[in-house]
């Protein structure tokens, strides 16, 4: 039940992708595709069939631009929302390939697309399974949404998941603050749909925090 809790709960990573220039038409169809398969499709074999589509894109994105990390990183975080939807075992390999495009991509670039990298990365190792079924590890989760907060410190997708972080560690006092900044971090441009979806999820969740905090 744990296992598949926490593949289940690397569904939340898809909202850690960032905003581009829109003259960078490939990376912002991405985007916007993403965004639509997220937030608009509701059938779980249609979402999961759309992002299997979206995984050739990204990965010939990639290839069309050896000179740019944003599509490695769009890569990463597209095969993380996979594992989310498989939701089974059998997504593990599907999050190392992401762990491992997110590492590359932070050697290339550390400061790219707003520490994105960094945040997705941490998602990942807070949110899969320890050894010896995999990589998990709360320390270096912490100190990957940490460092995409020194990048970003107003971006709502780094305030928000470390605000996560710290809301399934019981640190409920910290996690109201990131979360608070999370709510209050500025409109993206081409990030309508995926803004409100995000806006509802920190809403939970900081109804969850300031709950907790009420109980004690």
């Amino acid at each position: 039940m744990k296992l598949t809790q926490t593949i289940i709960s690397l569904s939340l990573l898809a909202a850690t992708i960032p905003t581009f220039a829109s003259t960078d038409t490939d990376v912002l169809k991405l985007q916007q595709e993403w965004d639509r398969i997220k937030y608009q499709v509701a059938d779980k074999d249609a979402k999961l069939q759309a992002i299997h589509e979206l995984e050739k894109t990204a990965a010939q994105t990639v290839a069309a631009n050896p000179n740019s990390v944003e599509p490695v990183i769009w890569e990463g975080i597209i095969l993380s929302t996979d594992a989310g939807i498989v939701k089974s075992m059998s997504a593990l390999g599907t999050v190392k390939k992401a762990k491992t495009l997110l590492e590359q991509a932070i050697q290339t670039n550390p400061g790219a697309m707003n520490g994105s990298a960094q945040a997705s990365l941490g998602v990942l190792y807070y949110q899969v399974p320890g050894w010896p079924v995999s990589f998990g590890d709360d320390k270096k989760a912490e100190q990957y949404l940490k460092q995409a907060l020194q990048i970003g410190p107003n971006d709502i997708d780094n305030n928000y998941f470390y605000g996560d972080f710290l809301l399934r560690a019981k640190r409920y006092n910290e996690a109201e603050t990131y979360l608070n900044a999370a709510l209050k971090a500025p409109a993206r441009p081409n990030r309508q749909i995926a803004d409100a979806g995000r806006r509802q999820e920190i809403k939970l969740a900081l109804a969850e925090a300031q709950k907790n905090l009420a109980s004690k």
